[in-house]
Formats: C-alpha cells, structure tokens, sequence
C-alpha cells in the first residue's frame, strides 16, 4: 500500500513555553518531574510513524499516553511544539489559515468520543451539516447525506432526533457526517468507548464491513487492547507520551518490544486476533485424485499424518482419506475414489478467526482445510492447534472428550 500519512518526529508540550521543555525530556526527565519543575505538561514527544492509503491504523494506550493529544495534532487541533506531518507528500503544518480549512473540509474528518451531535438537528440535518457549511446545494447535501445513512444502516431514521436514538445510533449519525464530505482520512477518537459493550462489538464490526466497502484511511484511537487487535491493520503503542512499539497485532504479540509491552498484552484474548492463516499448515500433504491409495499411504507415513486431503491437478479440494480406509482399500483392492470421504471435511477462509475455528474444530474428527473462494487448498488446520491453550480456561466435557477422540483418530 502506498503511503498517506507520515508523521515525523512529532512533539506536543502545554505550556507557556513549550519549546524550552523539548531538553528536558531529550535529557529523560519524566512528566510528572516536568510538571512539578515548570509547569508543563508533555502530551507527546517525538512520535513519527506512517500510515498507508486504505488501511486502519489505531493508536493504542492508556489514560494519559498521549494518544488523544496526538490524533488532535494530525488535523492541528493541536499545533504541535515540534515535527512534521506529511499527508500526501505535503507538510500540513506549513499551511495558512486558508489551506488547513480546506484541508478539514476536504481531506480529513472526525468522530469522536460523546458523538458530538446537535440536539436540535435531525439524523438528516446532523450528516447533512458539514456540507452545508462548504456552501453545497440543498438538493446535492440532501442526496449525499441520505446515502451515507444508509450506508451505515439508519435508513428511515432520517427524521429522528438525537435524543430519539440509542447511543450505537448516535455514534452511527456520527460516523455518516464525518462520511459524508468523503474524506480521504478519517480521525476517530475512542468513538465507541461510550458504548455498552454488546453495542460496541456491534459497532466494531459496522466499522469492518464499511471500510471493507469504503477503503477510507482511518486512524482510530482506543484504550482497549482487544479492540485494536480487532480492528487494526496495524498498531502503535503509546506510554507516557512516547510510541512504543509498532507493527501488525501478530507482531506486537510474538514479539513485544519490551516488559510493559507483554504486560499491555497479557490478558489479550488471541484467539479473536490470530487468523486461520497465521496457524494453517502448508499444505506440503496432498494426493491428487489421479494417485492410489498407496500414494496416499506413503504421503501420510512420511508426513506423520493420519489423513489426507485429496485435490485435482488445481488443487481443488476433492475429498479425505484417512489411513485406515486406505488400508482397508488396498486389502479389498478398492480405488481412492471409492474409500475418499467427501461429507466430513470441515472448510474454512484463511481470514476467519480462531475463536470462530472453534464450532468447527469441535464438530469434526478431521483437521479443517483452509480454501479460498474457488476451493482451492491454501492449507489445513490440526484441531489440537485451535483447542491446545487458546481455550485451555474455557475447556467443558465435550471439548476434553473430544480432544481425546482427536488424539487417537487424527494426529499419529
């Protein structure tokens, strides 16, 4: 992906004279003995990162990291003590007055945190707002704003009020205004934080579905560490007003920059984070629907398996053979055609994640094949790998039993 953004070197200090700070906190004076000693207070210092065309970048900490002082920089709510910021190869911080209105009307928009709403405006008049004060024609904002209603699913709440919706339908007119003026970057400050828990997944996942539609860039900032693993591509870390560590969340959790990192972390839930790829075996283990079942044998003894895939010369998934029908099929002179089961094979996406694995893991005796959408195999899945530790504290009956099961019948 090509790059949108790139943020270099970027401090924020308040204060009466934050420049004079910058020595200080080079030196590795922390902020609380800043703000005891002068009176100032560092949000951020010396963050740089780059965020690419069409991707969600979220910026994750904790109360005080910075995280919100710095979203507010990159449309220059906050003007930054020192740095620059880049958007489109363009340094934003040199722009006058006239520039950087235009550069919020047309290249940047914002969701934040309490909504932001006015109670007096419908859900039309709310998202048809930032268009009304661009000067466009009543009939053009009308049909704008009505599209992206729809596109985050409040058609036919047009005429409510604010105080007529739940908070999830609130944050969505939100995110209509802030889409309306079909921004290349959209900022959003902990937008769904307000919301209860089952609203805020609900949320998460509207967010998903949009962008897999819309390709904005988006930078999204958030305390909550299962949130961004969630819905970012990649993320950065931020403590005491200084970026951390970062990288995808398979990066940051195979390899946390340091203590304070794996603690962030601990408690994240990685099941709802890793993806079928990211545990799928290569699929070096195939019989081609052309071979015998000797073949078949021989592919499972040398791979230490007990059962096969069986594909066309395209790879495409024809069926399973397990090593005691192959067997029994060479005793009874039987073709692979004959003992290969085709109703037993679990499959699943590369994208899907391994909490979702899990029914499927449960419901099979047979490693899951990972296949892309014309059925070819991209990999498979051994159930001990879906089960073992990801849900080690979450283990009822049936799981142990079956684990058991899978021990004797699958793996050798």
């Amino acid at each position: 992906m090509s790059e949108k953004m790139r943020i270099e070197n970027i401090s924020k200090i308040f204060g009466p004279k934050p420049k004079s700070i910058i020595p200080m906190v080079k030196e590795g004076k922390e902020k609380d003995q800043i703000l005891d000693e002068t009176g100032h207070t560092v949000g951020v210092y010396n963050a740089s990162m780059n965020v690419n065309q069409g991707e969600i970048f979220v910026i994750m900490g904790l109360s005080g990291s910075g995280k919100s002082t710095l979203i507010r920089c990159l449309n220059v709510l906050n003007k930054p003590t020192s740095g620059s910021i880049y958007v489109d190869d363009e340094n934003i911080l040199d722009y006058n007055h006239s520039q950087l209105k235009k550069f919020r009307q047309d290249k940047i928009a914002m969701v934040f945190q309490h909504f932001g709403l006015f109670s007096h405006r419908t859900v039309l008049g709310n998202v048809e707002y930032g268009l009304e004060i661009r000067g466009i024609s009543k009939e053009e904002r009308h049909e704008t704003a009505m599209k992206n209603i729809e596109v985050v699913g409040l058609k036919g709440y047009e005429e409510k009020y604010p105080d007529e919706l739940s908070g999830g339908m609130q944050q969505r007119v939100g995110l209509a205004r802030a889409l309306a003026n079909d921004p290349d970057i959209l900022l959003m400050d902990e937008p769904f934080s307000a919301l209860d828990p089952l609203i805020r997944r609900e949320m998460q996942l509207e967010l998903l579905d949009i962008q897999e539609r819309l390709q904005k860039t988006i930078i999204f900032i958030t305390h909550d560490v299962n949130e961004a693993f969630k819905i970012g591509d990649r993320v950065a870390v931020m403590k005491d007003g200084k970026v951390v560590q970062i990288g995808t969340p398979e990066e940051i959790l195979e390899e946390p920059a340091n203590d304070y990192i794996a603690n962030f972390i601990a408690d994240i839930d990685r099941s709802k984070v890793l993806r079928a790829e990211h545990i799928m075996i290569k699929p070096n283990a195939l019989v081609s629907n052309k071979d015998g079942l000797k073949v078949g044998i021989r592919e499972m003894e040398e791979n230490g398996i007990s059962s096969v895939f069986v594909v066309d010369r395209q790879r495409h998934l024809q069926g399973l053979v397990t090593i005691d029908d192959a067997v029994e099929g060479v005793r009874s002179k039987k073709t692979l055609q004959e003992v290969m089961k085709t109703d037993v094979i679990q499959t699943v996406s590369k994208d899907e994640y391994v909490n979702e694995l899990i029914p499927k893991a449960l419901d099979s005796k047979y490693p899951l094949a990972v296949v892309n959408e014309e059925n070819r195999v991209e990999g498979f899945i051994l159930r001990v790998h879906v089960l073992s530790g990801l849900v080690a504290e979450e283990k009822d009956d049936k799981v142990e039993s079956q684990e058991s099961d899978y021990t004797d019948s699958v793996t050798v």
